[in-house]
């Protein structure tokens, strides 16, 4: 574990491999699982208002999910998520592109429609927080669908931690990632070292 500031940080962040592979996968993160994309409280707000500007991008499903539902949900774990189209899989704000499952709210953000990229916990993906009184545990969150970008990773030499950088700092801050990224260079010439 690596303590940076009021986070406990899982070492699998520095360890494992990591880089999206799209093709492969479908972005399978955002149309399966049992609860949506987690979301922090600010963010609840700033989805609320972009909403009419995100809708365009969004499939009927969803903007009828949205309409019954609401822009967000609380799940059975008592915590603030993205709705579900069904209630199950695929999160309300998807729409395909060529087959792949993509954020509405980051098309909006890309055409410069918004200010707000996309959830935290959607950019920081596979990367998992939560949030303890004390302290934030940040750990890497292995899931199957992802086994392609773990492949990918691995060949590429991409530790996790360096695929989601910009949404570290977006996170934490860009001092607490250069904290991370000593705690990194230390580990691999502690391995260095033993060789």
């Amino acid at each position: 574990m690596i303590v940076i500031d009021n986070t406990i940080i899982s070492e699998d962040l520095l360890e494992k491999q990591f880089v999206c592979n799209l093709d492969k996968c479908k972005g399978a993160c955002c149309v399966e699982g049992e609860s949506g994309a987690p979301l922090q409280q600010d963010e609840i707000e700033v989805m609320e208002k972009a909403y009419e500007k995100v809708k365009p991008y969004m499939m009927a499903d969803g903007i009828k999910t949205i309409e019954e539902f609401g822009k967000w949900v609380i799940d059975s774990d008592g915590d603030f998520v993205t709705p579900l189209v069904g209630g199950k899989g695929r999160c309300a704000y998807v729409f395909f592109d060529s087959g792949i499952a993509k954020c509405a709210f980051e098309k909006a953000h890309k055409e410069g429609k918004i200010n707000f990229q996309k959830p935290v916990s959607c950019h920081l993906y596979p990367v998992r927080i939560t949030e303890h009184k004390e302290y934030d545990a940040v750990n890497y969150n292995k899931w199957d669908v992802c086994s392609p970008a773990c492949i990918n990773g691995k060949k590429l030499g991409v530790p996790v931690f360096q695929f989601v950088k910009t949404a570290l700092i977006r996170k934490y801050g860009l001092d607490w990632f250069k904290q991370l990224e000593g705690a990194a260079k230390y580990a691999e010439d502690t391995i260095a070292e033993k060789k």
